[in-house]
């Protein structure tokens, strides 16, 4: 199934920001804000922005534990137009800068979030 990707991933995701704000209504409100205006930057596409932020999660170990954007983040770039392909070469990219330790966590993380893929 392929949605039409947004065209803020922040400001044009109802769920997402109900989500923030199930952590904390301010806390919500602050990310949808800020987070809304550097999504609107133009000159990067939504769906390299996912990525990126896929990239972050793989260096600052954010794949697990209450909160944690990991989820959110795969999800996001899915809904941008990602595969699940370009996501696993993603992770195989930052296994060169971020270290291999790191990226097997995130494989482990995505397949609890898609389901595993033999």
């Amino acid at each position: 199934m392929m949605t039409t990707p947004y065209k803020n991933a922040v400001l044009d995701d109802k769920e997402l920001q109900a989500a923030l704000s199930q952590i904390n209504p301010k806390f919500g409100d602050f990310v949808t804000r800020v987070a809304g205006e550097a999504w609107g930057l133009p000159l990067i596409d939504q769906k390299t922005k996912a990525l990126i932020t896929i990239a972050v999660d793989v260096v600052n170990q954010e794949q697990v534990g209450p909160g944690s954007p990991f989820g959110a983040h795969v999800n996001m770039a899915m809904k941008q137009g990602a595969t699940r392909a370009e996501i696993e070469e993603l992770l195989l990219f930052m296994c060169v800068y971020a270290g291999f330790n790191k990226v097997a966590g995130c494989f482990g993380a995505l397949n609890e979030i898609l389901g595993s893929q033999s």
